[in-house]
């Protein structure tokens, strides 16, 4: 009855890693599907955070872009242009 315990307990851990190789790999093939794509990321001229274009707030100076990481950075940025301007 013993060797009966000892021969189930045994294939019963030999299931169990058997199992944890199986599953590790399936992991590793849904962590290399799930990758997205790397987004562009631009640089805020004021603070100099980069911040990608989901994120970005945009500003438009002579048909050009300009990245920015929040609403006041882009106010800053205007004010510095309105008094170079005005110099």
């Amino acid at each position: 009855m013993i060797r009966l315990l000892v021969w189930g307990l045994l294939l019963y851990v030999g299931y169990r890693i058997l199992l944890s190789f199986t599953s590790s790999k399936k992991t590793l093939e849904k962590t290399g599907e799930e990758v997205s794509p790397p987004t562009e990321t631009h640089r805020d001229p004021v603070c100099g955070i980069y911040v990608s274009d989901e994120d970005a707030v945009i500003g438009k100076l002579d048909g050009q872009r300009h990245y920015f990481c929040s609403m006041n950075c882009l106010e800053k940025y205007r004010e510095q242009l309105d008094h170079t301007s005005a110099s």
